[in-house]
Formats: structure tokens, C-alpha cells, sequence
């Protein structure tokens, strides 16, 4: 079993159970789905870089990206409808788990003036948002065959109701999370 899943179960759970006060165990908040997107910006016209995050976002994620449509024009930022502005993966189940445990173990360790994250990251929903810098922090991507660097946002989705259920649920899975000011 992956180590962020056994977190969860071993030490989330009781945790929870303890400062919320739950009795039924399927009221427990848990991580619903995970999801990585790039935004591509400016490349919209430079296939072979877009390839080269797709490609990325595979080996980090383990699973094939999608290509994100803009919904509607937007002249400010020279957008047309139907055009190509992101690649996202959203992962679930065991692919997320593994996903957790190698972004807590192997990323966050590798990044360069890594301070935690912020405590406004968890959102009042209970949701945790963040960003990372470069792509380079994870291990299946060599610095030295990335031609370029581009940062990822990850949003991780929860069935928590507040921002404290987050909160709660986020460090019992070891999740760095900076303290209260």
C-alpha cells in the first residue's frame, strides 16, 4: 500500500475523528481527486515545446494529459475560442495516492528556498491549491534533458466542509503546511 494512503488510514482518520467528533466513518473527509494543469500561454503556436509538456506531464503523472480549449474569446490576452491554453491530468485512486507521497517525499525536498505552503493554499472548502515553480523537482524528469522549465498548478480536491477539516486532513498526511501567524 502506497504511504500516503496508509497515512490517511493510520493516522488522518483517527485525528479527524478526534477533532471533529465524527461517528459515522464514511463522514470522514477524504482526497477525492487530484488534478495537474500547465498552462501554455504564449507557446499556444509552438508545437514542438507544447509536445515536450505533454510529454512531461506523462512521465510525472503517469497517465496522458489533456489539451484544454479556451471556452470563449478573450482579445486582451489574444485568445480565440477553440484554442489550445493548457494540459491537465486529473488522477484518482491509486495513481493519486502515488502522486501525494512523491510530491511530499521527492519534490518538496528538492525545491529550491522551500518554506511550506502557505496556510491560505487550503481553500474554505477545505481544497489545497499550490503551485510549483519548476518541473525539474520530480525525479522522472532529468534538468539536464528539460529544454526548458515551466511550473505546474495542483489543485487537490477533498469531501471536507471547512477550511479546518482541511486543514486538519492536510497535515495528519504530511503535507508542509506553514503555521498560523
Amino acid at each position: 500500500m502506497v504511504k500516503a494512503k496508509s497515512k490517511y488510514k493510520e493516522i488522518a482518520v483517527p485525528k479527524l475523528k478526534e477533532a471533529f467528533g465524527y461517528k459515522n466513518s464514511m463522514a470522514i473527509p477524504g482526497l477525492k481527486k487530484l488534478t495537474v494543469n500547465v498552462g501554455i500561454g504564449k507557446l499556444g503556436k509552438e508545437k514542438e515545446k507544447i509536445n515536450e509538456i505533454v510529454d512531461s506531464l506523462r512521465a510525472i503523472t503517469g497517465q496522458n494529459p489533456l489539451m484544454t480549449k479556451a471556452k470563449k474569446s478573450i482579445a486582451g490576452f489574444k485568445v480565440r475560442e477553440g484554442s489550445e491554453v493548457g494540459v491537465k491530468v486529473t488522477l484518482r485512486g491509486s495513481r493519486m495516492w502515488d502522486f501525494i507521497d512523491r510530491l511530499n517525499n521527492v519534490a518538496y525536498p528538492r525545491t529550491r528556498d522551500f518554506q511550506g505552503l502557505k496556510i491560505s493554499s487550503v481553500s474554505k472548502e477545505g481544497d489545497l491549491n499550490l503551485g510549483i515553480k519548476e518541473h525539474i523537482v520530480f525525479p522522472e524528469i532529468s534538468a539536464e534533458d528539460a529544454r526548458f522549465i515551466f511550473g505546474l498548478q495542483i489543485n487537490i480536491t477533498t469531501t471536507a466542509k471547512t477550511n479546518e477539516e482541511g486543514e486538519v486532513l492536510f497535515r495528519a498526511l504530511g503535507f508542509p503546511l506553514q503555521e498560523k501567524k
